[in-house]
């Protein structure tokens, strides 16, 4: 252990400068506390110089403790002014980090609305709400039963095959995602008091490649309709309302003979579409007909004393018509610039 420095004058000079000039070289209020620590704590030279003012003779320990004050005032005043200016450097280095320029442009986060096929999609039902109809929803994975059996679909028919249909594994679960909205008519007449005039918007499911004109995922509205006395032209009346609604007061339909398991007699709806792709002609927007007796007796109705229609169009399709768009996927991609063109900002 080396021995301690003698107490002279010059010790406690060397001492002090010492000091100072590691304050001085300090560039942080961080290595200052570094400085302080070496150069003024308890363990510093002046620390110790003070501490040996006890083993000085009497007589000499006045002159000693006034050279050891003297020194460890400068470095006090040195430690102050340093620290002082160290807090004023980093408070402007702060200040300036934090400056903002008011003079450029403010960053800007874009509005998002509402995506056009909700807002069609509610459109529609409010068409149908305001003709004293009800919107009735159902699950999207549906019963094999709901979605094709009571429908009146075949075993054997091509709709319930793997390449149509997504199914639910276990396939002895009889689960599938529903290839249409139509078995919420079917569970709204299981579960509904005769009349019964229903309207079903939703998603619905199918393996089909997503191009320009299919996509996998995609959204319907079927209706249905159960009373005495239905007729084609009860059916053919609602749907040219629905038209007009959608596609303006001059809008036309047409009725071309059809197939459907669920309808008999069954029909393709047409409507006129003046800017359609390759110039005005009518275009296929979808399915209707009176609802098979089999249907009726499915749900537990005497089609002798209840009668009705149904129907079924697609949202996209419906959409693409009103905005004479040509391309589908510009649906499902998410861009928010797509469904700012509708409007309704959320």
């Amino acid at each position: 252990m080396s021995e301690p420095t003698p107490l002279t004058e010059s010790a406690v000079e060397q001492a002090t400068d010492a000091a100072i000039a590691a304050f001085a070289a300090a560039t942080t209020l961080a290595e200052l506390r570094t400085a302080r620590a070496a150069h003024a704590g308890e363990q510093s030279p002046l620390a110790q110089f003070n501490a040996s003012l006890k083993t000085i003779p009497v007589e000499e320990r006045a002159a000693a403790g006034k050279l050891v004050g003297q020194g460890r005032a400068r470095v006090g005043e040195a430690l102050s002014a340093r620290e002082a200016e160290l807090a004023v450097a980093e408070e402007n280095a702060r200040l300036a980090g934090e400056a903002v320029d008011v003079t450029a442009v403010a960053s800007r986060w874009r509005t998002g609305s509402r995506h056009p096929l909700s807002l069609l999609m509610e459109h529609m039902g409010d068409v149908f709400v305001g003709m004293g109809w009800e919107i009735a929803e159902g699950p999207e994975l549906e019963n094999e039963w709901f979605n094709f059996d009571s429908l009146n679909f075949d075993e054997d028919h091509p709709a319930r095959a793997m390449q149509d249909t997504f199914f639910i594994d276990p396939v002895e679960s009889h689960l599938v995602l529903r290839t249409h909205t139509s078995p919420v008519q079917i569970r709204s007449l299981l579960t509904r008091d005769l009349p019964v005039y229903v309207v079903a918007p939703g998603r619905v499911f199918r393996t089909d490649e997503l191009d320009a004109t299919h996509t996998p995922v995609f959204h319907q509205i079927e209706g249905i309709a159960i009373d005495k006395g239905l007729t084609m032209a009860h059916l053919r009346g609602t749907l040219e309302h629905l038209a007009r609604a959608m596609f303006g007061a001059e809008a036309q339909i047409r009725l071309r003979p059809n197939y459907f398991p669920f309808t008999e007699p069954s029909a393709e709806m047409d409507v006129w579409q003046p800017n359609a792709k390759g110039g005005a002609r009518w275009v296929e927007w979808g399915g209707c007909g009176m609802v098979n007796r089999n249907v009726l007796r499915a749900a537990g109705i005497d089609p002798d004393e209840y009668q009705g229609f149904a129907f079924g169009m697609g949202i996209e399709r419906t959409l693409q018509f009103r905005n004479d768009m040509n391309d589908m996927r510009d649906m499902v991609e998410g861009d928010i610039r797509f469904s700012q063109q509708f409007g309704m900002v959320v």
